[in-house]
């Protein structure tokens, strides 16, 4: 075709497609065949129905758009570019996939103004617009009056076929059909090829089918590559329907427009290289040089800029609608939106003394848990089908379900990872809310890729982790976590804490609160078992992530470590070593990370370079702890898996007695 018989959709369309085009052929990395074909959808989504600012990227009342498909993200950077956004410039197109950029190789929220999500690991965009609709959700509840409509925006998601592929999607998609979130709307890009070759391969269910059985509203539109009119109906449609989410299949061809390289995977992840390229212009009507975009194409996308300013100038009349009449509630949403906590808020953090109560920490946790649920209604979580073992009921507060969406516990069923996904997109929603979400410790394995994603996206996340170590007993070693804590403690950027008693828990949720509003995730090991209530801990001391907890007069020979449920213990075999005239110092270590934060004059005189023998002791894997016992120093560790027994018998069976802390110090001092 000739460049003249385009239409000026079909110019904005070809403009998408081949800012992605050159930028990977440019890199020589990245994956055009998906913005080649989503393109068209992609334009309509965002020209047609959209609502948002490109000049303020953060406009609270903005819908959403997630690129689950990660890997496509020169969709999106087209997109950014056309619509107006400063954050994408034609110089950062240029740029795409080089040492710091704004364009990097999958989308990143805290790197390019106007991503939501950080996505690239398949399935995980969907699960975090899951959380996405269900702030939304929880915050129109919450706010909204007969009178005013403050919260009124659509979570848009454009997925393929690998992110149905992968479980985590359907865990978060079989909730959003139970809780009914109509303001989700996923456009599946239904293109039938992977890295491997055709879906047909491994993948030939009947993803419709599987979604309305989620109790979605699912659509088809079967020609995807051309059919504008058909794809603006069917997000009409799916906007109208209110009571359950809508899916709309929209078949594509990957690659759309290359001659020889469409619809096949050679277009999914590679370049298409110079003749291809060539031939792709001239099969397109493309008459354009790289990076070159029609005058006429930038003046029509970009009425989005003027388009935004309205939106948001209306929003905040609705705001201001708002403060008149109802300024107790105004005063709590922008506090909120503003990411401060309330004064005093942790003055409400129970503290302990050694004549309390042994209980659990995670009996510690639900307390601490219940104290600030009044006073903090931005918290709202659960647990994933373990609400009663890990004892993350918010009490009074109400079940989060369909048509109750203001109320504050979230069940997730069994679906850790699908928990774990969509309690990001809840952190990321930028409306202030902090999720948490629970299970035990071990099932960190199931959602690891989501814990980590939370470190690596900034996402103010809450992970709250029972049953913590060998210690939790009868379940036995399919449940005893061993190795967890130190992969979790190799996580860049994610601070894990794990207290000895309750003013250590208090203390681990007064850094996760203050860290969440910092978008910073935190993760707590909480123990099953009760622990002693010890008169030396303290709040103060436990948010350092290390301090001293008993002394000896003068330079200690020997300097014991403990963590969580072990402290108690550590702390006795220190009163045994130093009546038998060994100088002893007990550290208590909750948090590495925290630790590390404090300047280095602190960090010495917590653990001095001139004691080097040192002893730790925890119910965990020895890996990592060389940083801390030094050369000299040991460990009381589990190398192994657990065993089956009551947790008392399986922990004196693992060596954590007075007398085995007690002689392998001795063996240190020779």
């Amino acid at each position: 075709m000739a460049v003249a018989t385009q239409s000026l959709d079909q110019l904005c369309i070809n403009s998408i497609r081949f800012l992605a085009v050159d930028a990977v052929e440019k890199a020589k990395s990245g994956h055009p065949g998906l913005p080649m074909g989503a393109a068209p959808m992609a334009y309509v989504l965002w020209d047609k129905f959209m609502r948002f600012n490109p000049k303020n990227p953060k406009w609270f009342n903005r819908d959403r758009f997630v690129l689950s498909a990660g890997h496509g993200c020169m969709l999106q950077y087209a997109l950014l570019y056309l619509a107006g956004y400063d954050s994408v410039t034609i110089e950062d197109i240029k740029q795409f996939r080089q040492w710091g950029s704004k364009t990097p190789g999958h989308p990143e929220n805290f790197e390019t103004a106007g991503v939501e999500v950080t996505t690239g690991p398949l399935g995980q965009g969907i699960a975090n617009a899951v959380g996405l609709a269900m702030a939304e959700a929880h915050l129109a509840a919450k706010y909204n009056k007969p009178d005013v409509t403050l919260v009124d925006h659509y979570t848009y998601v454009i997925l393929g076929d690998g992110c149905n592929m992968e479980g985590v999607s359907g865990e978060a998609c079989s909730l959003a059909g139970h809780y009914g979130l109509g303001k989700l709307i996923a456009l599946y890009d239904d293109n039938h090829i992977s890295i491997d070759g055709s879906t047909d391969i491994a993948f030939t269910e009947d993803v419709s089918k599987r979604f309305e059985s989620y109790g979605w509203h699912v659509l088809h539109v079967a020609d995807g590559n051309n059919d504008l009119e058909g794809i603006a109906k069917a997000i009409e449609e799916a906007k109208a329907v209110t009571d359950k989410p809508s899916m709309i299949k929209v078949t594509t061809t990957i690659g759309y427009g290359s001659p020889n390289k469409a619809n096949t995977a050679g277009v999914h992840g590679a370049a298409l290289g110079g003749d291809e390229v060539k031939a792709t212009r001239t099969n397109l009507g493309w008459e354009y040089e790289p990076f070159v975009i029609p005058d006429d194409v930038l003046k029509h996308t970009r009425k989005a800029v003027e388009r935004g300013a309205q939106y948001e100038s209306e929003w905040n009349k609705t705001l201001a609608d708002f403060k008149a009449k109802y300024p107790q509630e105004a005063a709590e949403f922008e506090r909120l939106l503003s990411g401060k906590l309330p004064d005093g808020w942790d003055s409400v953090l129970p503290t302990y003394t050694a004549e309390d109560k042994s209980l659990a920490t995670r009996k510690y946790s639900e307390i601490v848990l219940n104290k600030l649920a009044p006073v903090l209604p931005e918290l709202i979580g659960g647990s994933a089908d373990l609400t009663h073992s890990n004892l993350t009921e918010l009490k009074g507060f109400g079940d989060f379900q369909k048509g109750q969406y203001a109320n504050r516990n979230v069940h997730y069923g069994v679906r850790e990872h699908g928990m774990g996904a969509i309690n990001n997109g809840i952190a990321l929603h930028g409306s202030g809310l902090i999720p948490y979400g629970a299970t035990f410790l071990i099932f960190t394995d199931y959602m690891r890729a989501a814990i980590r994603l939370s470190a690596l996206s900034e996402a103010g996340s809450i992970w709250v982790m029972t049953h913590d170590s060998i210690g939790q007993g009868e379940d036995g070693p399919t449940h005893q976590p061993v190795e967890t804590l130190a992969s979790l403690r190799a996580i860049p950027s994610l601070t894990v804490i794990r207290p000895a008693d309750g003013n250590e828990t208090s203390a681990a949720y007064k850094i996760a609160i203050t860290y969440a509003k910092q978008n910073r995730p935190t993760l707590l090991a909480l123990s099953r078992q009760n622990v002693e209530s010890l008169s030396v801990t303290s709040i103060e001391g436990a948010t350092k992530g290390g301090y001293v907890v008993v002394d000896s007069e003068g330079t200690p020979d020997l300097i014991l470590i403990g963590t969580g449920s072990e402290l108690g213990l550590t702390i006795k075999a220190a009163e045994k070593l130093a009546s038998e005239g060994t100088k002893v110092r007990v550290v208590s270590l909750p948090s590495w990370e925290l630790f590390e934060e404090q300047d280095a004059a602190y960090r010495e005189s917590v653990l001095p370079k001139a004691v080097t023998k040192r002893l730790a002791v925890e119910a965990g894997s020895s890996f990592g702890w060389c940083r801390y016992t030094t050369s000299d120093g040991d460990s009381v560790s589990v190398d192994r898996f657990g065993a089956s027994a009551p947790g008392g018998v399986v922990m004196e069976k693992f060596g954590y007695t007075v007398d085995n802390v007690v002689a392998r110090a001795k063996a240190l001092l020779g």
